[in-house]
């Protein structure tokens, strides 16, 4: 498996369009055969449901796209390390991997520095990567790739 940088792009692009719509910059993209077969935002605040994160959303999107609920030979793009919850679903859909830009630390830095009224970040203190190991099968994974401007979205969110 080896990240490339249009698909972050997009996952990017994506989660700016989310913050245009007054929800968190959080996007992801999965890919098929070197094509996107689906995206997906953080839908947190318009939906009102903790689970709509956008590794979530473009799961379900992507298993819609193809049929079925298993999504072999696709990878997950995300702009921000999956949590627990994300990277199970990433599991059990049987995908070949996941590539993120940034961290756990990134996050939990920017919400020390920045926390407001406004913005507060909740995470669950738990590596991708830890899931991922736990897990079968086992899913590649690709850290901190385009980190610094995965961290830039960071400001589009609070």
């Amino acid at each position: 498996m080896q990240a490339e940088k249009e698909f972050m792009n997009k996952a990017i692009e994506v989660a700016k369009d989310s913050a245009k719509r007054g929800d968190y910059a959080l996007g992801a993209v999965i890919v098929k055969e070197n094509k996107i077969i689906a995206t997906g935002t953080t839908n947190l605040k318009h939906e009102n449901d903790p689970t709509v994160h956008a590794e979530i959303v473009a799961i379900r999107n992507a298993c819609k796209s193809v049929g079925s609920k298993f999504l072999n030979d696709c990878i997950l793009y995300t702009t921000h390390e999956p949590c627990p919850m994300c990277a199970s679903a990433a599991i059990w859909a049987r995908m070949e991997g996941i590539v993120f830009g940034a961290s756990l630390e990134d996050a939990l830095e920017y919400a020390k520095s920045k926390a407001t009224r406004k913005f507060t970040w909740r995470q669950i203190n738990i590596k991708c990567k830890d899931i991922l190991l736990k897990g079968d099968p086992k899913l590649e994974l690709i850290e901190k790739f385009m980190r610094e401007d995965c961290n830039k979205l960071f400001e589009l969110s609070s």
